[in-house]
């Protein structure tokens, strides 16, 4: 716990209320304070220092760059506070989907990717410039579905799984000092497994931070 100011990332529903009563319209510039005792996703005020850890808790399309302190308790991936500042904040919708656009369209270039998934995204954002229906965004996505149920970081995921259970199966076959060292090399390769997600999580975080900061006009400001 801490006592000092951090800066983080919060999200609001499209009418900018907070989800909890008394439901107070939100505004920039304005200090909220909590009084109460502070327990993690249960009392007091939260936000997430990282925008991508933000975004899994978002209720709805307004991004907020806020200031928070006041006994700060910062958890894995958010923060519970005492007193929490606006600084600035944006509907960011489109900014959203488009984000969502390149981020699907970086990992599709790492795979051999059906074309089904290319056209998706490419009406996807269509859809986004009111280019395209509701309709036609729904086709091309039901056809995306078609060609690949899982993304390709998921379909990366399970050939790596698969890799382990052959590997492991094969451990079994082997005498106990062999089955010990695949088990080792096993451990290893979820450990590197992980590190590789949290790497490339932490990348994408840093081009959603830049995507909000500009739509939120704080490009270029000190805080």
């Amino acid at each position: 716990m801490t006592t000092e100011h951090v800066l983080a990332w919060h999200f609001l529903p499209a009418d900018r209320k907070l989800r909890f009563p008394p439901h107070t319209l939100v505004e920039v510039g304005q200090t909220l304070d909590h009084d109460g005792e502070l327990t993690m996703c249960e009392s007091g005020l939260h936000a997430s220092v990282r925008a991508i850890d933000a975004l899994d808790y978002a209720p709805g399309p307004v991004a907020c760059r806020v200031e928070c302190w006041g006994d700060v308790e910062q958890g894995a991936d958010k923060l519970v506070c005492r007193h929490r500042r606006v600084l600035a904040m944006a509907d960011v919708t489109r900014d959203l989907h488009l984000f969502a656009c390149d981020e699907a369209e970086r990992a599709l270039a790492l795979v051999d990717a059906d074309p089904r998934s290319v056209e998706a995204l490419r009406v996807k954002r269509l859809w986004v410039d009111g280019k395209a229906t509701d309709q036609e965004l729904a086709a091309a996505w039901d056809a995306a579905r078609d060609a690949a149920r899982a993304a390709a970081w998921d379909a990366a995921w399970d050939a790596a799984w698969d890799a382990a259970r052959d590997a492991a199966r094969a451990a079994a076959r082997a005498a106990a000092w062999d089955a010990a060292r695949d088990a080792a090399r096993a451990a290893a390769s979820a450990s590197a497994r992980a590190a590789a997600r949290a790497s490339a999580r932490a990348a994408a975080n840093v081009r959603l931070e830049a995507v909000l900061t500009k739509a939120i006009g704080m490009e270029g400001m000190q805080t």
